[in-house]
């Protein structure tokens, strides 16, 4: 246990308060960085504050000792691309000239020298500066240099923790890490077994490890290659690569699977928020659109999404089925093959219907649906009905959570298959096709892949007679397109799910049945649809969502630095719901976190009308106080409140502009489901690969993941991955069993 806890730090508290941190940043970057820091969240000290623990609070500021530095780590770490822009902005402030010309006449005074530098300046003039780059719209780039400095700031801010994995700020904004002292009932590693995690091992030892797990491996020196042969080769292990390899290798296939992530278990799980979103996520948690506007969530670890996600369990809706089937041609999605996909699949991850408690944000949408008459469904969860946690998004500390982790990659392993941790996937082998059957010119013939960390500095070349990509809607167009494929689906038709966010303030009341805190239980065990206002089929939900301090903070608008500390200050008894829109919108994967996204207009009436009902959703479960996270802070007091005074702030809802956008009133949008980007068609006109998951262009080749999806689901997708992942896997398991009858025969 001891071993594991140090194989990785980062989950549980990686470096803490008091430890040197590296930047890339000059002193006077610094200075400048620091009084940016210090006016986001400044000290307010106000003699009318008697409680001393908020005292302490309103006097704890950013700019403080070490935070800076801290802050300048983690724009170096997390966003490498935007150094280059906030080192020129920094440097251009820690001179007179150069905050003149990014803050205009702020900066000005009648005492020589006349205007001064950022930091020079007192801290007043300083918010007042980053308030007007809030809303730039002229000089777009300094907004883009707020919002990297007040993410970063505010995440670092409420985030950090000393040795005790505790936070100064979480005692007074009512927070505290939800899985200390919970039992973990996964100690043993399940996967042990058939697991090679290359970080740890040499190039001799490496290939001595896959040797014993019964592949054969071998280095080829003249090519600086290690070889490897499998039967079937799996890049990615969420919830199409983990289903997948648990057929194939049931099937008596050899299987490998390939991820890039780590390997970890519940009692690897800290809940603490930095150090999981670093390591348990794409891009560190801080993953984009081109643009800015929506932030984008999606897993990077064995067991992928699936290891992250929030449980909800909801089957492929009726008429997205229908519309699949007869608008994309794809009969699959009406068969009783893939209806039985989604049994199996509901029974193999332990999906559970009921639940016993329900946290405050569920039940705040629960009562206020049932005070305005509207339906709420009840989400079923692949936990135990007694399942009360709201830290699965980093990995569920108890182990209750069934993903592929636990469930689809533990059958694969006790059938013989091997995962390697901690390789990336480069490009696939294609060779010239000599099947005289196959229209297709090109055959698959494994893959090329690297050691991401570790002493291995050996390309692997693993071959096998199918390879497939599991890669999610992200990853895997871009190692098709690597490999040398053309088709014009792959990359595009990137469907994101977009979500925007509503918040209601419930202070706590003797005798209220709205008891606890917004992070406390299952994040998502309530959902309500919106109908659609032309009658049609619902093209909008509303959920909740997972509510942590650094992200909450990071999402929220800020306005001023005293505004941010008071609004932190109700933290815990602040709901959020969302409404996530099923987008007609699409998007395209053009490289490693580069994603271009537009919303079309029906996308943002959606969302319009989403919001409204998320907002009329918390005046009718008794918030005091709700609003929405546009920049200017756009909030209203629900006290006494009258129905056209409601009406009235409902009028001037909408979805506003991203921060790159020409509107002075902007916020961010959230996606943690992304799909669609080699989506399955019934000819290569209309998809990337065939119904059965195999790419038009090479034989051999096949796609089991959510990029498949012909449109945007709209729901939660987990149940659809996985039962298409069965459909297309148990579909291959007859084909290279009917190719090896045919062989033996022959």
């Amino acid at each position: 246990m001891e071993k594991r806890r140090e194989s990785h730090p980062m989950l549980m508290g990686g470096r803490k308060m008091g430890e040197s941190p590296t930047h890339v940043f000059s002193k006077k970057q610094m200075k400048t960085l620091a009084a940016i820091c210090e006016a986001l969240i400044p000290r307010i000290t106000d003699e009318e504050l008697l409680n001393k623990d908020l005292q302490a609070y309103f006097e704890l500021s950013s700019g403080d000792g070490p935070l800076p530095d801290e802050v300048a780590e983690l724009l170096g770490n997390n966003l490498p691309e935007a150094v280059h822009l906030m080192r020129f902005a920094l440097w251009a402030l820690s001179t007179r000239m150069g905050t003149l010309l990014l803050s205009g006449s702020v900066c000005v005074s009648q005492k020589f020298p006349f205007f001064s530098s950022y930091p020079e300046l007192p801290l007043k003039k300083r918010e007042k500066i980053l308030q007007r780059w809030s809303r730039e719209t002229f000089l777009r780039p300094v907004r883009i240099v707020f919002l990297l400095a007040k993410m970063v700031t505010l995440f670092n801010f409420f985030t950090r923790t000393d040795q005790n994995m505790d936070n100064p700020t979480w005692k007074t904004i009512g927070y505290e890490i939800e899985s200390k002292g919970l039992p973990r009932k996964n100690k043993e590693r399940p996967l042990e077994r058939g697991l090679v995690e290359v970080k740890k091992e040499t190039e001799a030892s490496l290939i001595k490890s896959l040797n014993q797990k019964g592949l054969t491996a071998h280095a080829a020196e003249k090519e600086g290659v290690i070889d490897v042969e499998c039967d079937v080769l799996i890049v990615g292990s969420g919830c199409g690569g983990g289903v997948a390899a648990a057929v194939l290798a049931g099937a008596g296939h050899k299987v490998i699977v390939l991820e890039k992530g780590d390997y970890f278990v519940a009692e690897d799980y800290s809940g603490l928020e930095g150090p999981s979103l670093d390591k348990l996520y794409e891009a560190k948690g801080v993953l984009g659109t081109l643009d800015g506007k929506i932030m984008i969530l999606a897993g990077a670890t064995v067991g992928g999404g699936s290891a992250v996600n929030w449980s909800a369990s909801i089957r492929t809706p009726p008429a997205v089925m229908k519309e699949w089937a007869g608008d994309r041609r794809l009969p699959l999605f009406q068969s009783s093959e893939f209806t039985n996909a989604m049994d199996t699949v509901w029974n193999r991850i332990g999906v559970t219907e009921g639940c016993e408690e329900e946290g405050l944000q569920n039940k705040v949408l629960r009562r206020g649906c049932e005070g305005l008459g509207l339906k709420v469904d009840s989400v079923a969860r692949n936990s135990p009905e007694g399942h009360f946690c709201g830290s699965c998004g980093f990995g569920c500390p108890t182990g209750e959570k069934r993903g592929t982790d636990t469930t689809w990659l533990v059958d694969a392993v006790d059938h013989g298959a091997v995962i390697l941790a901690g390789c990336v996937a480069e490009k696939f082998l294609l060779e010239k096709n000599n099947n005289k059957k196959s229209k297709k010119k090109k055959k698959c013939v494994g893959v090329a892949a690297r050691v991401v960390a570790g002493e291995v500095r050996k390309q692997l070349r693993i071959r096998a007679k199918v390879s497939i990509s599991s890669g999610g809607a992200l990853r895997t167009p871009l190692l098709l397109s690597a490999s040398g494929l053309m088709n014009r689906h792959i990359g595009k038709n990137l469907h994101l799910h977009p979500v925007i966010m509503a918040w209601g303030f419930f202070p706590e009341e003797e005798g209220s049945e709205l008891v606890g805190k917004a992070f406390h239980g299952g994040i998502i065990t309530s959902m309500h649809e919106v109908e659609a206002a032309d009658g049609g089929d619902s093209r909008v939900i509303i959920e909740t969502t997972a509510a942590v301090p650094g992200t909450m903070a990071t999402l929220m608008p800020w306005v001023s630095g005293k505004d941010m500390k008071e609004r932190m200050a109700k933290y815990s008894r602040t709901v959020h719901l969302f409404a996530l829109a099923r987008d007609r919108g699409a998007g395209v994967v053009e490289g490693v976190q580069r994603i271009s996204y537009k919303l079309e207009k029906s996308d943002k009436e959606e969302l319009r009308r989403g919001l409204r009902r998320a907002l009329r959703i918390l005046v009718a479960a008794g918030a005091t106080e709700v609003g929405t996270h546009r920049s200017d802070g756009q909030r209203m007091n629900c006290k006494g409140i009258t129905d056209k005074e409601l009406e009235e702030f409902l009028d001037g809802i909408g979805p506003p502009g991203g921060p790159s956008s020409g509107s002075p009133l902007w916020a961010l949008y959230g996606s943690g489901h992304q799909m669609g980007s080699c989506r399955m068609g019934a000819c290569k006109e209309e998809g990337a690969v065939d119904e059965n998951g195999e790419s038009w262009e090479a034989e051999g080749l096949f796609v089991c993941d959510a990029s498949l999806f012909p449109t945007a689901l709209g729901v939660n997708p987990m149940i659809t991955i996985q039962s298409l992942a069965l459909c297309v896997s148990q579909r291959l398991a007859k084909s290279m069993a009917a190719k090896e009858m045919e062989h033996r025969g022959g």
